[in-house]
């Protein structure tokens, strides 16, 4: 899914756009017996409980595609008669009113999501009268296309709010705060079936989680029966891996920051797109090669990333590159300059040592006091 796609949805979850038709949950204490359960039309709700629970639904909607945020493909194995695939859509169509199909969503999760402590399993429905668009973008209420049916589903956290103090304004005096129980942002989520082109696809589902790097294998396998692919930080180890075996003896500075620049450069003119930018092993090639990587370094490239990545993996740019920095590091020495003025930073050969060179032109503070440029002696 894009962002626009998700923007969408998520603008869904307001007081005034919403049409949600039904709201459950599964309270699960850290044993992982069901506490409590229950089930309601969702416009029936207090409307101070209603934007709470607008707050979780929203926050599973969030973050970057790519890193908090992947589309998944169902496998075809998953969408066999029984498999996870049909069991999400018999609990869509259902429209969470069937008890069985809503025990047995419980269970998969409960089953399968490690966490320690207790969690909220919330569940919604809703039907979106998806309204037609005209050529120049502008919605038309009054000529849908169709209606996407979907769930969206996330778990919390809760946990006891923190001791302290309260004032109790019947008292006039301050007194110990009774500690409650809290339910806190989600940590995992997804929205089923994705919508993909203003439209439903049964074939993927949208997969929030709140870190990137902790995305629930079990979870994802049982209630998908898909495998994950990298995490934002396994892309980015993934990829300075790969640079680092295909230079070789030739990984060196000036080469590093070409690739970083070109990262940087195709990032920025592809932001404009609904697309985040995915690079498959032909576009990291066809970098290394415009960044000055040698054609014998270029020669073991492809069997490097088939080693390294996965013949059939992508990396997304914005996790294998860090647009708001250009960094250089040594043990001792950490340097952070404006990724577009890595031109500041070069290599020079002094004294027969390799060096780091920063010019200093102006605007220069050192542990906040200003100072001058040496002058140059006549």
């Amino acid at each position: 899914m894009t962002r626009q796609e998700t923007a969408e949805i998520k603008k869904l979850l307001t007081p005034k756009k919403c049409s949600i038709t039904r709201i459950c949950g599964c309270y699960v204490d850290g044993e992982k017996n069901k506490k409590t359960e229950f089930g309601q039309a969702f416009l029936a709700l207090p409307e101070e409980e209603m934007f709470k629970y607008f707050e979780l639904l929203r926050k599973t909607l969030s973050g970057s595609i790519g890193k908090n945020l992947l589309t998944l493909d169902f496998p075809l194995s998953s969408e066999e008669t029984g498999g996870p695939q049909d069991f999400l859509l018999r609990l869509r169509d259902s429209r969470l009113k069937d008890d069985a199909l809503l025990e047995e969503f419980y269970d998969r999760i409960i089953d399968s999501y490690e966490y320690v402590g207790n969690y909220l399993i919330l569940a919604v429905h809703d039907a979106y009268d998806v309204p037609g668009r005209t050529l120049d973008g502008l919605e038309m209420e009054d000529a849908s296309d169709e209606v996407y049916e979907y769930l969206l589903c996330c778990i919390c956290p809760v946990e006891l709010s923190k001791p302290g103090l309260s004032y109790n304004a019947v008292e006039n005096a301050f007194q110990n705060r009774v500690r409650d129980w809290v339910v806190g942002l989600p940590e995992a989520g997804f929205l089923f079936p994705a919508f993909h082109d203003r439209s439903a696809d049964i074939h993927s589902t949208l997969y929030y989680s709140k870190d990137p790097e902790e995305l629930k294998d079990g979870l994802v396998e049982r209630l998908f029966g898909c495998g994950l692919p990298l995490s934002a930080g396994g892309q980015k180890e993934t990829f300075q891996a790969l640079v680092e075996e295909t230079l070789g003896e030739e990984c060196a500075f000036e080469t590093v920051k070409a690739i970083h620049e070109k990262l940087n450069q195709m990032a920025e003119e592809h932001k404009d797109e609904p697309q985040p930018l995915v690079l498959a092993k032909n576009e990291v090639k066809t970098i290394l090669a415009d960044s000055g990587v040698s054609n014998e370094c270029l020669e073991r490239f492809e069997q490097q990333y088939d080693e390294t990545a996965g013949e059939n993996t992508s990396l997304f740019a914005s996790n294998v590159t860090n647009a708001r920095s250009f960094e250089v590091k040594t043990p001792d020495v950490v340097i952070k300059v404006n990724p577009e003025r890595t031109d500041l930073i070069e290599t020079r050969m002094v004294d027969g040592r390799e060096c780091l060179v920063i010019g200093l032109d102006s605007d220069v503070t050192v542990n906040g006091i200003a100072v001058r440029p040496a002058r140059q002696e006549a």
